[in-house]
């Protein structure tokens, strides 16, 4: 399924909140949405590997960590982790690596660019909690669109008429 936020957009400007940062696009989908589970997470991807390993039922992953583009939260095993189990995509307020194995995958992520290193620190995170940054504020369950263009948020599914 194809996304257009900038259609959405149009069509619930009250209800739609436009991420602010400038997020780079990854994996062979190029739009998706769906209810989000959150991750906040610095520097540390465990959470998020952990959250991968699960039924992802066409949910979107939604990781704050932080805006760090020092240390990657997801690579390319968590992504095929992700993809196999169902989950829709990622959008992560921060880096990722292995981006050239995640292209090759049936994933979608956004991230808000791209490093090396990998956390070697267990620093913990926390799922299921909300989250906000850069003009979001989002809980988990909240529904998550991504396109070529942005990424946004709403309490609720928002569907474009049909033409």
């Amino acid at each position: 399924m194809e996304i257009s936020l900038a259609d959405l957009w149009d069509a619930y400007p009250d209800e739609l909140l436009v991420c602010e940062a400038q997020f780079r696009g990854f994996g062979r989908r190029q739009s998706f949405a769906g209810p989000c589970m959150t991750v906040k997470a610095h520097e540390d991807h465990r959470a998020l590997m952990s959250l991968a390993a699960t039924p992802g039922q066409g949910r979107v992953m939604l990781v704050d960590a932080g805006g760090s583009l020092r240390v990657a939260s997801m690579g390319d095993r968590i992504a095929a982790a992700a993809a196999a189990n169902g989950w829709a995509g990622a959008v992560i307020h921060g880096a990722i690596r292995d981006t050239a194995g995640i292209d090759a995958i049936d994933f979608g992520v956004k991230a808000l660019g791209t490093t090396a290193r990998r956390g070697e620190l267990a620093i913990g995170g926390l799922v299921g909690v909300p989250l906000s940054f850069a003009g979001l504020a989002v809980k988990p369950g909240d529904w998550v669109y991504a396109d070529r263009d942005a990424v946004a948020a709403s309490v609720r599914e928002l569907r474009l008429p049909k033409a």
